[in-house]
């Protein structure tokens, strides 16, 4: 699993003109399911991002998380975050995880993070989404699970 985190003061995800999912103060999260992928990745994940200590303390340190600032999380499943770009000209998408085995593990992934304690909005799976943020700081962190072939595309370079 592969995870683009960005600290926002304000994000939102709209399909067809329609705002579908939308938070204040906390965290957007782009995240792709690769092959390989499990739910112990996914318990992984969730409790990483919970637990980022990436919110300024009182001294204006990162030293908080967004559960301890009273954050929010903004879930998108994206799987273009799995592309394969090391030949040619056009993206491999044959490492990121088939929509009908993906999706069931973004709805664990939102579940998980909402029993860490952080409210979650989501996207729409499948759709043709725009997502809009005001990044704070900003601050931009790439994860990557064990267990899918994510980690692996990241060891071959």
């Amino acid at each position: 699993m592969r995870i683009v985190l960005q600290r926002v003061s304000q994000a939102s995800v709209s399909v067809a003109g329609e705002v579908v999912g939308a938070i204040e103060h906390g965290l957007l999260l782009l995240a792709g399911a690769a092959q390989g992928d499990t739910l112990a990745d996914v318990e992984h994940m969730a409790k990483k991002v919970c637990e980022l200590r990436i919110f300024a303390d009182h001294e204006g340190k990162m030293n908080r998380s967004v559960r301890d600032c009273g954050g929010q999380i903004l879930l998108v499943s994206q799987f273009t975050l799995l592309a394969d770009t090391r030949r040619g000209r056009r993206p491999s998408f044959i490492e990121a995880l088939a929509p009908e085995a993906a999706e069931p593990l973004m709805a664990a992934l939102a579940a998980a993070i909402t029993a860490q304690g952080v409210p979650v909005a989501t996207g729409r799976f499948g759709a043709n989404m725009a997502v809009a943020l005001v990044n704070d700081g900003p601050v931009t962190i790439v994860l990557e699970s064990s267990g899918g072939v994510g980690q692996k595309l990241v060891g071959q370079r």
